[in-house]
């Protein structure tokens, strides 16, 4: 299946870049361009890394880094949640047992 794909332009750090993308992607694009730009100009305004490769990839760690620790946090979300069903789930066999023995 081809997808019909059409230029998007987007700008990082003052500089312009067309990428094609299918038109339900472009809202997506773009939006990741502002977070990347913004992450990148954050890098850049420390002053600690010059050049734009070197922003680049400070950038990207960054970002990996934070996608990373949002995943980690929501799995540890879900086994907490999965803790808390088995602790009710034994409850909930403890007393209908209970309930058996006083029938």
């Amino acid at each position: 299946m081809n997808k019909e794909m059409t230029p998007v332009d987007i700008k990082i750090l003052g500089k312009e870049y067309r990428i094609a993308c299918t038109p339900g992607e472009r809202d997506d694009l773009l939006e990741s361009a502002r977070q990347l730009d913004k992450k990148m100009r954050e890098v850049r305004d420390t002053g600690r890394v010059v050049g734009q490769d070197r922003i680049a990839v400070m950038a990207a760690l960054n970002i990996a880094h934070e996608l990373n620790q949002a995943k980690n946090a929501q799995n540890t979300g879900s086994l907490d949640i999965d803790e808390e069903l088995i602790k009710l789930q034994n409850k909930i066999d403890t007393t209908l047992n209970s309930q058996e023995f006083q029938t």
